[in-house]
């Protein structure tokens, strides 16, 4: 009983000696300033993200709605907040020693559905283990999450994933991981809508680079520049004629991201998935979704490049490829198509990993998550790298997709464009259109991610 009365008494005085840090006009209360500012003294890093979070812990702790917490309200929100910690700590540490250590975290993520690699597990424990000692006591665990205001195990493990899922108007070839209690809530679908309504605002903002893009891709070989062939666009059917396809170019994101989103999750219960496995799932996933969606991005690129009359709608363009050209023209350009996955996929996330770990490595040793502003930058920089590397094929294909309609252009196989390419314009002709593509990826990154951050508001996304 002796040890219960001290241990007590020790903790109240820990309290109170950190209440008295956090209140630094010394008027016995605490307010957000205050708490962030406070913070911000014991080097915590403190996100947007994570700075709304702590917010909470004043308005729900603030019982008598003054803005502020004394003494009293300040001590029981860490009594609870300690009990659920201990909770959570027991629960890592499946052998009862009192330490949590690198399997544990592994182990106990993998229960939760969030497979990790034993680098990235690593990582998670070196954020927290202040000693050295790479395990976890509860001091260092406690202490680390005391202003988090994390209830349940599952949420730690949200905060350790760190999610985010942007459509910059190219093929995301290898989906987010979630979590089996983000799947049995519906998380997942809200994230998925959230991310699709991000990128249909994203895609209708940028229409008129991509259809430059296509535009030139076809038609680049007769010295149109990036200013002509949008002059020419504007002359030929007006200002309303730069968002030619995009209705259903938009209109694919949703069953795109649905089939490839499932076509991942059937694949990834075959294997826990390290960097090598989630590239090979990815490039499998994205392939499935682009053989069901591919007559639709055959279509999109008909629309890009019609004339003024030629189709009245999506519809009547697909019934007069189908009486034209038989059922194998919605499937024109589908093989360079589904090859420029595999160097997509392959270069994307070696790219992002590398940039994501060499971040944490330099500038964030006492956090596994750089943060979302730096998962962003590190996903367009990897993006763009991924399509560097497969515009050959992208061009070879939509040339493919447009050569039937076009007055006197050769009807050639894959190779047969490559060499057609090369032989008449050179190896410089295999990116035509590529500056349009880079110059939309700032403006598609920026809206779709700020659209996204709304809507996962919006849909109550956490």
């Amino acid at each position: 009983m002796h040890f219960t009365i001290t241990q007590w008494k020790c903790r109240e005085k820990r309290w109170a000696e950190l209440f008295d840090q956090l209140d630094l006009n010394k008027d016995g209360r605490i307010d957000i300033n205050e708490l962030r500012a406070g913070l911000d003294a014991w080097g915590v890093v403190q996100r947007k993200e994570e700075e709304k979070k702590r917010s909470l812990i004043v308005r729900v702790s603030d019982t008598n709605r003054d803005g502020q917490l004394d003494f009293e309200e300040f001590s029981r929100y860490l009594r609870n907040h300690e009990k659920e910690l201990r909770h959570m700590f027991c629960s890592l540490d499946r052998n009862n020693d009192g330490h949590i250590d690198v399997g544990e975290i592994q182990q106990s993520l993998y229960t939760l559905g969030v497979k990790v690699s034993f680098e990235e597990a690593c990582r998670i424990l070196q954020s927290i283990d202040r000693d050295g000692t790479m395990t976890i006591d509860w001091n260092e665990w406690r202490d680390h999450f005391l202003f988090n205001p994390f209830h349940k195990m599952e949420d730690i493990a949200h905060y350790w994933k760190h999610s985010l899922m942007l459509d910059i108007g190219e093929q995301l070839t290898v989906p987010d991981e979630f979590s089996e209690w983000e799947r049995r809530t519906g998380l997942v679908w809200r994230q998925l809508v959230a991310g699709a309504i991000a990128g249909v605002v994203s895609r209708t903002g940028t229409a008129p680079l991509d259809r430059l893009k296509v535009f030139l891709q076809v038609h680049g070989s007769g010295g149109f520049s990036l200013w002509t062939g949008l002059r020419g666009m504007v002359r030929e059917g007006g200002v309303r004629s730069l968002w030619r396809g995009n209705g259903i170019n938009v209109l694919k994101i949703a069953p795109e991201s649905a089939i490839k989103f499932m076509a991942y999750e059937q694949v990834r219960q075959l294997t826990l998935l390290m960097v090598q496995e989630r590239f090979v799932a990815g490039s499998l996933a994205g392939a499935t979704a682009q053989t069901i969606i591919y007559p639709m991005e055959v279509l999109k690129t008909r629309l890009t490049l019609r004339k003024t009359g030629q189709y009245s709608g999506t519809i009547d363009c697909a019934r007069q490829m189908l009486r034209k050209e038989g059922v194998l023209a919605f499937y024109r350009g589908y093989v360079p198509n589904t090859l420029g996955i595999i160097p997509y996929a392959g270069i994307d996330l070696a790219v992002y990993e590398t940039l994501k770990n060499a971040w944490l490595q330099q500038y964030c040793t006492g956090s596994a998550d750089p943060g979302v502003l730096v998962l962003l930058a590190c996903g367009t920089v990897s993006s763009t790298c991924g399509q560097l590397a497969s515009y050959p094929l992208s061009l070879i294909r939509t040339r493919m997709q447009a050569q039937a309609s076009i007055e006197g252009a050769p009807q050639l196989s894959m190779l047969g464009q490559f060499k057609y390419i090369v032989s008449h314009e050179g190896v410089p002709g295999l990116y035509r259109g590529i500056a349009p593509n880079f110059l939309k990826v700032i403006p598609a990154v920026s809206i779709s991610y700020v659209v996204y951050e709304n809507m996962k508001k919006a849909l109550g996304v956490g």
